[in-house]
């Protein structure tokens, strides 16, 4: 599977702690094998956002992207809960 980042995403990739990169990191390779794997708590999102899905880099992390087609997924935005606003 094909990721691409948004300009908005790598902005904010690069603003979060190094700890969350190496886990960003960790998760996205398991992403990339299965989108659906149950330790990235993909989940299809609501109300504005309803277009997007969203998975977990840890506690506080998530990343928020949208299928482009079966091979290609466009990474939207990184960061805590507050990015759902």
């Amino acid at each position: 599977m094909e990721v691409q980042y948004l300009p908005k995403f790598l902005r904010q990739y690069q603003k979060i702690p190094k700890k969350v990169k190496i886990k960003a990191e960790k998760q996205e390779a398991i992403f990339r094998k299965n989108p659906f794997d149950p330790r990235l708590k993909t989940h299809h999102l609501i109300g504005k956002l309803k277009e997007f899905w969203s998975f977990s880099v840890d506690y506080q992390y998530r990343i928020i992207f949208q299928f482009a087609d079966e091979n290609i997924v466009w990474f939207y935005l990184i960061g805590t809960h507050s990015i759902y606003k």
